[in-house]
């Protein structure tokens, strides 16, 4: 009996190992070994930041497809990018670098609260309720969403604004705090040469004088930056001004001419002083001449001096009357 239940058992393994394999060759996925030679060379942070589900579905589409165009690993960036070409033989698309922009200005000095929001500090959630805790519904909630959902510590809630600031030394653009913040005030923008950038820090579609009775450093629409552009990079629409940094060249005059503020300039000199155009030259005064006069000039001459002489004495009137 035990040689039989022995015989039955390895009968039924060789029966099942060969099942296996027929299903194992049957329903074979064959990777290609690019995939694993692709993702060794990505940071493997799996932000998503680049469209797709992780470093590894990134790897698999990057394999896939027949040209990088497109394809771009925000946290690598450039150099990963060459590698990856290198390792499929295509050319990776020169991107430029871009950052995280922050579009909202409302500070606490700006932006007066009216209200006090007691409930679930997230800004996911306090946006489903109510409009925020200023008269601004379009502003930055500074709850921190961008905060939590930033992998790489790069953006922080500043205590004195109430705002979010960008670590440009850290910030990888991965798009996490993009996706995070309900009210769409962080943005993706090129870097700019030397990390210079010019924008309009405000998203609120509210009327001029609304927008502006709200928060003091608004965009009121009024399109003087519009019509100063030269390169025709400023549009606006919905009563708030919007850059195109594509088309942007940086010149700064859009700066000059906001009346509130709105348009931030980024990591650029301070402007340099016109100079102060010269005082005209005083006229020389007149040289007083003196009046003439209708009497000719006489010379005066010396008096002589008086000389004193002794009066003869006076004779006696008797020798007189004789004479």
């Amino acid at each position: 009996m035990i040689i039989i239940a022995i015989i039955t058992l390895g009968i039924i393994g060789a029966a099942g190992a060969a099942l296996l394999y027929v299903t194992s060759k049957k329903f074979e996925v064959v990777e290609d070994p690019r995939i694993a030679q692709v993702q060794s060379v990505l940071p493997g942070a799996n932000c998503g930041g680049c469209g797709y589900p992780g470093c590894s579905g990134f790897a698999s589409a990057c394999v896939k497809a027949t040209s990088l165009d497109g394809m771009l690993c925000p946290v690598g960036g450039a150099p990963v990018m060459a590698k990856v070409a290198s390792i499929l033989g295509m050319e990776a698309e020169a991107a430029e670098p871009k950052i995280a922009v922050v579009r909202c200005n409302g500070t606490c000095q700006a932006r007066p609260r009216t209200n006090v929001y007691d409930g679930t500090k997230s800004c996911a959630i306090a946006s489903t309720l109510y409009g925020g805790e200023t008269g601004c519904s379009f502003g930055c909630l500074g709850y921190g969403d961008c905060v939590k959902a930033c992998s790489f510590d790069a953006i922080h809630i500043n205590p004195q604004t109430g705002l979010p600031e960008v670590d440009e030394d850290r910030c990888t653009s991965c798009g996490a705090c993009v996706k995070a913040c309900p009210k769409n005030i962080i943005e993706l923008r090129k870097k700019g040469p030397k990390s210079r950038r010019i924008f309009v820090s405000c998203v609120n579609k509210d009327k001029g004088a609304v927008a502006r009775k709200a928060c003091s450093n608004a965009c009121i629409g009024c399109g003087k930056c519009a019509k100063e552009c030269p390169f025709g990079a400023i549009t606006v629409e919905n009563n708030v001004a919007y850059i195109d940094f594509t088309k942007c060249r940086m010149c700064r005059k859009c700066v000059a001419v906001c009346p509130t503020g709105a348009i931030h300039e980024l990591n650029f000199p301070p402007r340099k002083e016109a100079p102060a155009a010269p005082k005209p030259a005083a006229a020389p005064k007149p040289t007083p001449v003196a009046p003439e006069t209708s009497k000719p000039a006489t010379a005066v001459t010396p008096k002589p001096e008086a000389t004193t002489q002794a009066a003869p004495a006076a004779e006696p009137e008797n020798k007189k009357a004789n004479e």
